[in-house]
């Protein structure tokens, strides 16, 4: 009898400085962290990223932004099923959603 092999557990990545968002599989606390998660993915599908705008202080979430949208520009987009804004600065989501919008990511707005 064939043996059926397990589902593979879904990679869900969290960039948030407070959020537990308890339901992802890593979480990064600040843009610099987010961009070395990103980046260890990179050859991965990744099936869903959470993304908070404002990363305490200065940090934002625009780094990581622009990682993905160079990615995009050189042709090599990273592969995630959905992107969601989870933010209470409503510019800051819609510049977000926006930016990664233009480059055929899959984004959507959501509370967290």
């Amino acid at each position: 009898m064939k043996e059926e092999s397990p589902t593979p557990t879904p990679v869900i990545l969290g960039i948030d400085d407070l959020r537990p968002l308890p339901w992802t599989t890593r979480i990064a606390r600040s843009s610099g962290e987010g961009i070395k998660l990103l980046q260890e993915h990179r050859d991965s599908f990744i099936d869903e990223l959470w993304l908070d705008h404002d990363l305490g202080g200065d940090d934002t979430i625009l780094p990581v932004v622009t990682l993905m949208e160079e990615a995009a520009f050189n042709g090599r987009p990273f592969r995630i099923g959905t992107v969601f804004v989870h933010s209470s600065n409503p510019t800051g989501a819609e510049t977000v959603i926006r930016s990664l919008t233009r480059w055929d990511y899959q984004v959507r707005r959501a509370t967290a």
